[in-house]
């Protein structure tokens, strides 16, 4: 009989008494190990931990997320590491999947990847997400890489697993991610490709728009730059241009991204919105049947906002057809939409709005003529 792998989950903590319970609650019956690392908690963080596991170490905090990730897998022992964040949890099914990994995991395998559910709709239906490598062996000495938004780099044998880490925020947005960046930008530090593209991200979020552009097009320029964080920075450079209500630099930087890769769904439906808000629906249908008509990427790590992969293009083509007065086209989108978000309230209200209009409820199919 195969012998399961053994695995020490190690985590990196500070004042997460909020959510760290819940998280070690969701795995603490699946791995080996659990290691600690406190970088300065305040609150019941600590006392909390010690609940679990004896392997709470202190490590002092210098602005670094690698180093203290780097330093809780130094103090693992067994085989495998798995990483979690103080808010991420395993959710019952996944967590059986995990068992089940455990036990048929081979041993040449290097690391393993799981998907990383980062926001929900109001129906529990998955609208964020990425694939993040989690598991990995420990003896290949993998290094975490990164002051801040740090990666875990790998190589050799990956096995793309079905599992789901569930992110379940609950602190809010800080200053500390820009903070650090700043400080460091002041100081004169060159940075690498990816620490632009992520200090970039962090101006967005605090909506310093300008000052974000200008860190998203020196990323731009960078020739060693991820092709995915690439197609991400121009529908992020739109949504800049956008806010500062300059939409034909908004439209050019959507169509950027397409001189990276095929369209992706999150920029065509981003041109769409573009084109409603001038009111030409005839464009913006172009855009959101293209986005409606787009295949989800597989085995992708970059972030993937489903709802433009799915419902999202079918409910503005509703909008957008109905505004032309072609109320069985819209009535069909709607229907399309229903079919991922069928208790919607806003799919409830297009479908009484189409039955008082007298329109029959139909649907067409998505490659059909009528649409």
């Amino acid at each position: 009989m195969k012998r399961s792998v053994t695995v020490s989950l190690c985590m990196i903590v500070k004042n997460e008494e909020a959510t760290l319970e819940r998280c070690l609650d969701s795995v603490s019956g699946l791995v080996d190990e659990i290691i600690i690392v406190d970088t300065g908690s305040t609150d019941r963080t600590r006392e909390i931990a010690l609940r679990y596991t004896d392997k709470v170490a202190d490590f002092t905090w210098v602005n670094d997320f690698a180093k203290a990730r780097n330093y809780a897998f130094s103090l693992a022992t067994q085989e495998y590491l798995l990483w979690m964040d103080a808010d991420d949890i395993l959710l019952p099914a996944d967590a059986e999947k995990f068992s089940t990994l455990k036990s048929a995991l081979e041993w040449n395998t290097d690391a393993v990847s799981m998907n990383y559910n980062l926001a929900f709709d109001e129906h529990g239906n998955v609208t964020s997400s990425l694939t993040r490598n989690r598991l990995v062996k420990r003896e290949n000495g993998f290094r975490w890489i990164g002051i801040v938004h740090e990666y875990l780099e790998v190589s050799g044998k990956v096995h793309r697993s079905d599992i789901s880490i569930t992110h379940g925020r609950v602190h809010g947005n800080s200053d500390r991610n820009l903070n650090i960046y700043e400080s460091r930008h002041a100081s004169g530090e060159i940075f690498s490709s990816r620490d632009l593209f992520y200090f970039a991200n962090e101006l967005r979020e605090h909506k310093q728009w300008g000052k974000a552009i200008s860190f998203y097009e020196m990323f731009l320029q960078q020739v060693d730059s991820w092709i995915e964080d690439r197609i991400n920075t121009c529908g992020s450079l739109s949504d800049c241009y956008r806010e500062l209500g300059n939409e034909q630099q908004a439209k050019a930087k959507a169509l950027q991204s397409f001189s990276y890769d095929l369209p992706r769904a999150e920029n065509c439906c981003r041109l769409g919105s573009l084109y409603m808000l001038e009111n030409d629906f005839s464009k913006a249908i172009f855009w959101y049947k293209m986005a409606s008509e787009l295949t989800k990427p597989l085995d992708n790590y970059a972030i993937l906002q489903h709802a433009c992969w799915s419902w999202l293009p079918h409910l503005q083509l509703c909008v957008c057809y109905d505004r032309i007065g072609q109320y069985e086209r819209a009535s069909a989108h709607n229907e399309m939409a229903a079919e991922h978000i069928p208790f919607d309230s806003k799919v409830l209200a297009n479908r009484a709005y189409f039955t008082g209009l007298g329109v029959a409820r139909q649907t067409y199919t998505l490659g059909g003529t009528t649409r």
